[in-house]
């Protein structure tokens, strides 16, 4: 028979067993949780961050200066993709809004705000030429004029829209030929001709389309016109 002492010190001796491997486990399981946090601390450490390159308005290659729009402009591709025109990150003309058409394609931007204020298209083939005159000699001064073509712009064109539009600093409108592709950014009121223009011409030769040329596009900044 184990006396009431020799019990005691069994219970006494079975406590501290049990505390022993109690501290031992709590002991492992923070080493454990430590090396561990080494490891996360390291590969947080050593992955850089993935860092995206910066998007520029309407997905210019680089930003404007201040005080200036950002543009681009393509042109229309043969007969089956119309042009495109945006702004300050703002489309103002293309297939999806559908508000592009074939011939010569239109859009007026005030040239303080950057504020779209009309678009339109005409239809050089069978159109009436005597629409765009009338649209030309209503620009108000000041305005950004955008331009660009669509399958044939130019069957319809006479001296006198030919001039309007040279007016608004355009060098290639006047060997503007059929089915030729032209994009170009002038203004009304403009006193120099612009550098924002592009011309190719229709060349079976060179052609990329059958029929019809290469798309042409190009990026650039207006500068705004003071207050």
């Amino acid at each position: 028979m184990i006396r009431p002492g020799g019990l005691l010190k069994l219970a006494g001796l079975v406590f501290f067993l049990f505390l022993a491997v109690f501290l031992a486990f709590e002991l492992l399981e923070n080493k454990i949780n430590f090396n561990l946090g080494k490891v996360f601390a390291r590969s947080a450490h050593a992955e850089p961050a993935i860092t995206r390159p910066p998007r520029h308005q309407c997905s210019l290659s680089k930003s404007c200066p201040e005080n200036h729009f950002a543009f681009k402009i393509t042109s229309g591709a043969a007969s089956v993709v119309g042009p495109k025109m945006c702004l300050q990150d703002n489309v103002l003309m293309s297939g999806l809004k559908n508000n592009v058409g074939r011939g010569i394609n239109i859009a007026l931007v005030n040239g303080k705000t950057g504020e779209l204020t009309k678009t339109d298209s005409f239809d050089m083939w069978a159109g009436d030429v005597n629409l765009l005159i009338k649209f030309l000699n209503d620009i108000e001064d000041g305005s950004i004029v955008m331009m660009a073509t669509f399958d044939d712009p130019s069957s319809k064109l006479n001296d006198e829209a030919r001039k309007l539009i040279a007016d608004l600093g355009s060098t290639s409108i006047s060997v503007l030929g059929f089915r030729d592709n032209w994009i170009f950014v002038g203004g009304k009121g403009i006193k120099t001709k612009s550098p924002f223009e592009q011309h190719i011409k229709n060349n079976a030769e060179t052609n990329k389309y059958e029929g019809w040329p290469e798309v042409l596009e190009m990026e650039g900044c207006i500068p705004k016109r003071p207050e």
